[in-house]
C-alpha cells in the first residue's frame, strides 16, 4: 500500500476518478486503514483507457499540468483539464508491471524460467 510504484485512485460516489496517487490514499487521519472493515474505500489503479483519436490529440497539445509532473502520472492531465475518468472495479488481485523489476519477473515467468509474484 505504501509502494509509490502501485498506483492509487479515489474514487467519488458516481464512480468517477477523483485524484490518483503514489501515495496512500485516501489518508486515514486516525491510525492504520482497515482493509477488513472498509475494502472498498482503498483501490488500486489497474489503467485501461480508451479514449477517441480526437480526445488523444487534444490531450497530446496540452502540457503537462502541476500535479503529473509531481507525481509523474499522465491520468492527472486529463483530471486537470475538467474531464472524467470513469473506474470500473475489479475485485480479484492482479500483478503489476511497474518497475524494470516487475517486467523481468513477468517476462521469466513467461518464458517458463521463473514464477511470478504473487
Amino acid at each position: 500500500w505504501r509502494n509509490p510504484n502501485c498506483v492509487k485512485v479515489v474514487i467519488g460516489d458516481c464512480g468517477q476518478a477523483l485524484y490518483f496517487s503514489r501515495s496512500p490514499i485516501p489518508h486515514v487521519r486516525d491510525g492504520e486503514p482497515d482493509f477488513q472493515l472498509q475494502p472498498f474505500q482503498f483501490f488500486q489503479h489497474l489503467g485501461l483507457y480508451a479514449y477517441r483519436r480526437r480526445f488523444l490529440l487534444e490531450l497530446a497539445d496540452q502540457p503537462a499540468s502541476p500535479l503529473e509532473h509531481l507525481e509523474k502520472l499522465e491520468q492527472l492531465r486529463v483530471l486537470a483539464l475538467g474531464r472524467r475518468i470513469q473506474v470500473g472495479v475489479v475485485r480479484e488481485h492482479s500483478v503489476g508491471v511497474d518497475t524494470a523489476e516487475d517486467y523481468r519477473r513477468f517476462v521469466a515467468a513467461y518464458l517458463g524460467q521463473g514464477r511470478a509474484a504473487a
